[in-house]
């Protein structure tokens, strides 16, 4: 296998059996329709050691706190509201029982945030290395639901927030450990890997709006997920350069260095989508009601053709490819 994407699409079912199905595979989250007010969200993700984290990038508690933390963005790209959670884990022979309750306490104190339920799951020894896979239920409004085919030609694209830390703290903990001193900004790149803080607010601004609006979490870095977002909408999307905001701490690396994580390191949690140009101005306002940030960063192009394009000044567009963190081509 090559693709995680290409697989994906193999596996998807052509038709559905369930009249209540919504929305199955193809968005960050599977939806169906419970009653006549709200839509029910799942999601699931698996975090594998070795793979995902080792002992020298997360502590018990975090690998705990994130593994929660990645479905609750999940839910966030749905406009949704994050209810329960239920918890699968293969434990190796090398993990105590204190480093075990330990992640667990570290999804709790996420869960206690969002005053989510821990209601369920399964426990398994294995050989190999630990696998931790967490379920989240939620709802959302129904009619609220903020898919990736919702784009439209003219639409702002818009960033919820910063990326490219997490992709910083990740090189800097695979070559020095969490042990490690790090200056101040470093600190705060690595706690941006370690301890993501799902856009839940924002996912539920965005929703509550009731504006036609296309939405993914940034998981696998903005190209990969503007090209979902492109792929799923029909439509050709176009980002500046000089538009996508840059944290204060992250300005003092290379610019050419920081741009790579920022179009592809992935793991940032924050929400990337479109609206429209009237839509985009109004949310900009609730977005300052809140104090929290929205970005313009392109506009969407043309429909009937997938693409996705950087501009640079005095430059020739740069097609992005779908190339951020992919699970089988980074074998």
């Amino acid at each position: 296998m090559k693709d995680e994407f290409d697989w994906i699409k193999s596996i998807t079912p052509q038709h559905s059996f369930q009249k209540e199905l919504v929305a199955g595979i193809g968005d960050d989250a599977a939806l169906w329709s419970v009653n006549e007010h709200m839509d029910q969200v799942v999601c699931v993700d698996t975090m594998v050691e070795g793979v995902h984290f080792t002992r020298d990038t997360l502590s018990s508690y975090q690998v705990g706190f994130k593994a929660l933390a990645v479905n609750i963005s999940d839910v966030a790209a749905m406009g949704g509201i994050p209810q329960f959670y239920l918890v699968s884990i293969a434990i190796s022979p090398d993990w105590n029982e204190e480093e075990l309750k330990e992640i667990y306490e570290g999804m709790n104190e996420l869960a206690k945030t969002h005053k989510m339920d821990l209601i369920g799951g399964d426990t398994v020894s294995t050989k190999g290395p630990l696998v931790l896979t967490v379920t989240v239920i939620g709802k959302v409004e129904k009619g609220r639901k903020l898919l990736r085919s919702y784009a439209k030609p003219d639409d702002i694209v818009f960033l919820t927030g910063t990326t490219g830390e997490s992709a910083a703290g990740l090189d800097l903990l695979l070559l020095k450990t969490r042990h490690a001193v790090f200056t101040d900004n470093e600190k705060k790149w690595i706690h941006q890997h370690q301890m993501p803080i799902p856009h839940i607010e924002q996912g539920r601004i965005l929703a509550n709006s009731g504006y036609r609006i296309s939405l993914n979490d940034v998981s696998d870095g903005i190209a990969s997920e503007l090209n979902e977002i492109a792929e799923s909408s029909n439509v050709t999307i176009h980002i500046q350069r000089d538009k996508l905001p840059v944290s204060s701490s992250f300005a003092e690396l290379q610019e050419n260095g920081r741009l790579t994580h920022q179009l592809y390191g992935g793991e940032d949690y924050v929400l990337v989508g479109t609206a429209s140009i009237e839509d985009f101005v109004k949310l900009t306002e609730a977005f300052q009601q809140h104090s929290l940030s929205l970005y313009e960063i392109g506009k969407v192009g043309e429909a009937g053709k997938t693409a996705v394009y950087l501009h640079k000044k005095n430059e020739e567009p740069e097609l992005l490819a779908k190339k951020g963190f992919n699970h089988f081509r980074e074998r």
